[in-house]
């Protein structure tokens, strides 16, 4: 147990701008953690000095802890996987509904989806582009003006950030879930898609591959090469025994999600309250 003084977890992008704030705590007597669940790029600095002088560091997944073990040399990085809540399970609808739940950013890559769909036109689908287009206005315009200049307006919907019935709605009826961003500490939406029992795509080299793991109930992609992911979605829309295939393994794996209170033991854990702890 702890012997004394306030524990604190602080987010990263906040703690990491601040190194001599969290030596000075730390200091004080303050167990001060730091969760570092993106990097802060364009400090790397003082990044480097903040998570050095913390009492220790929590990432969302090993491919997180390796990075920081790679830019800044930090060994024995607490992982504690994010949980996810249990959601109700998709049906799906007469059409093949793709989504893609995600800020409009350029690290989210929405063009290369468009730009993959626009090469299937041949096949049913709709799909949905789900997020904030206030965070980046020019990337999201170029999104925009994509579906626009591929003529898919009629296909694709962007919906803007969406919550609550809204957002279930969207869940409801998807098929097919499609997060293809350039970086991923984790990727929250994954397992979401999974707790929906909607099968997943992302990207190869990011968090989000371990979010996925080894359930079956979708693929990591190469996206290096041309036409990987529109190759993908075509085989998945023109193969119904690949599409049932996913959406067993997104099923089974629907029903073995971790929860919050495993995440909360983790971190409870490397605090020194939780069971086991020292």
């Amino acid at each position: 147990m702890l012997d004394g003084g306030t524990a604190v977890i602080a987010d990263g992008l906040v703690a990491s701008g601040a190194p001599d704030e969290v030596a000075g705590a730390v200091s004080a007597g303050t167990r001060l953690w730091i969760l570092s669940h993106m990097a802060l790029a364009d400090h790397p600095d003082l990044e480097s000095r903040a998570l050095g002088a913390a009492t220790g560091v929590i990432c969302p997944s090993a491919h997180a802890a390796a990075a920081l073990e790679k830019r800044h040399g930090l060994k024995n990085v607490v992982v504690a996987h994010p949980g996810v809540e249990a959601a109700a399970m998709a049906k799906g609808s007469e059409t093949p509904h793709i989504i893609a739940l995600a800020a409009l950013l350029p690290n989210k890559s929405q063009t290369e989806i468009v730009e993959a769909l626009a090469t299937l036109k041949d096949l049913p689908w709709t799909a949905a582009l789900i997020g904030t287009e206030h965070a980046d206005p020019a990337y999201a315009a170029e999104v925009r003006a994509s579906v626009e200049r591929y003529g898919l307006q009629n296909r694709i919907t962007m919906t803007g950030e969406l919550a609550g019935d809204a957002l279930e709605d969207q869940w409801h009826k998807a098929h097919l879930s499609v997060l293809v961003s350039k970086s991923e500490a984790f990727g929250l939406v994954v397992t979401e898609s999974l707790a929906h029992g909607v099968p997943v795509l992302v990207r190869q080299g990011t968090g989000a591959v371990e979010a996925l793991g080894h359930t079956g109930a979708g693929a990591a992609l190469d996206l290096t090469g041309p036409n990987n992911l529109a190759g993908t979605i075509r085989r998945w829309l023109s193969d119904h025994e690949l599409q049932r295939s996913w959406r067993t393994a997104a099923l089974h794996a629907r029903a073995n999600l971790p929860g919050w209170d495993t995440t909360a033991a983790t971190v409870l854990k490397a605090l020194g309250w939780g069971e086991g702890a020292e």
